[in-house]
């Protein structure tokens, strides 16, 4: 699928606030989806309609940064102001944080891996949190999924 018909898609399901920070689309509005990467676009699009088959939640009115996050989100100038190098896929536009009311964390992942096949990138999963965090950074590695602590 080309950009434009992966982001039309999504929109059916998210709306572009629930994707990028406050302070993101403050500045951007509508524009703000070209600040996401393709690839995890179409990763999202395909955990949504194909593998999980769940409403999925990212950003709420009180989670402000489980998408892209930008140098004026708190952890990411917490970070700075510590001279801590951060280079999140939250902060390059390569990851999410996401729930579902119809599925834990944990079975979410189980899914995904029972359906890795489906994946169109190789993505990077976290272990040991109550939320499903993904992003497509590539490790270089044979594997569809790899798994890390965070």
């Amino acid at each position: 699928m080309k950009r434009q018909e992966i982001i039309q898609e999504l929109r059916k399901y998210f709306k572009i606030q629930e994707l990028v920070c406050p302070h993101t689309l403050k500045s951007w509005t509508d524009k703000s989806w070209m600040f996401i990467d393709t690839e995890i676009l179409h990763t999202l699009l395909v955990l949504r309609c194909e593998i999980l088959k769940v409403p999925l939640v990212c950003n709420t009115k009180t989670l402000t940064q489980r998408g892209l996050r930008c140098n004026l989100c708190e952890i990411n100038k917490d970070k700075t102001e510590r001279d801590v190098l951060s280079l999140s896929a939250h902060s390059n536009g390569k990851g999410f944080d996401l729930s579902s009311p119809d599925m834990s964390a944990e079975q979410m992942r189980k899914k995904i891996m029972q359906h890795a096949d489906l994946l169109p990138y190789p993505v990077r999963i976290e272990e040991d949190v109550n939320w499903l965090h993904i992003d497509c950074y590539d490790m270089g590695n044979p594997y569809k999924i790899t798994f890390f602590k965070g």
